[in-house]
């Protein structure tokens, strides 16, 4: 059974001659090999749609700020199979990586605008407002924030009718494993939701095909 971590206060800044270099604390329920499972919202105003989605966590190395995986998306109206991508993410450490992106297209407002979604993110946005979090101290807040960026598609050809031009912005809870997310590009509908759980792959969880990752 995954460990699961003690429930913090809010973020303090920090201080100190090296503001926000504090390294995070490990998290049981992100590691390589962890499976989620849930959907993501599709819905445009003409039509109500959800996909079913499962990921799994391929690497981790939380003192670089990166983890990557693989993303399954199933039910995908204009697919024969599902369709499977291979993502990199960016864990917001304020080391390595800030709440602003400054890439993708997405600027500060775009950045505040998602990251707002979040409930677990109130506490921080003043301090985003002023320097992007730099300042913060996350190392023991019971949430993680990230930024997945789907890199290629694994089991299909660029030409199957998605886009992974968009990035999603992600809240990871390190006290049971839900992940929620936004996805965001100009071209597509805008916040579409994603939701997962952590499962328990083999017994109530999914069994992922076997895909050569490039």
């Amino acid at each position: 059974m995954p460990v699961r971590m003690v429930e913090s206060p809010a973020p303090s800044t920090s201080s100190g001659a090296n503001p926000g270099q504090t390294s995070l604390q490990p998290c049981s329920l992100l590691s390589v090999g962890q499976t989620f499972s849930g959907t993501q919202n599709v819905s445009s105003p003409q039509k109500e749609e959800a996909w079913r989605v499962n990921v799994r966590i391929q690497g981790c190395d939380l003192n670089h700020g990166y983890v990557c995986g693989t993303m399954e998306a199933l039910n995908v109206p204009m697919a024969d199979t599902p369709v499977v991508t291979f993502w990199e993410g960016e864990i917001v450490d304020t080391k390595n990586y800030t709440f602003f992106t400054n890439k993708w297209k997405a600027t500060p407002e775009v950045d505040i605008d998602h990251w707002t979604k979040f409930s677990s993110f109130s506490p921080l946005l003043s301090q985003v407002e002023v320097d992007g979090g730099k300042s913060l101290d996350l190392s023991n807040y019971q949430y993680l924030f990230m930024r997945w960026k789907e890199q290629y598609f694994v089991n299909v050809g660029a030409d199957c009718g998605l886009t992974i031009a968009g990035f999603y912005y992600v809240c990871f809870s390190c006290v049971d494993g839900s992940i929620n997310g936004y996805y965001y590009d100009p071209n597509s509908s805008p916040f579409q939701k994603l939701e997962l759980k952590t499962t328990n792959e083999g017994r109530s969880g999914f069994s992922f095909s076997s895909y050569e990752l490039q």
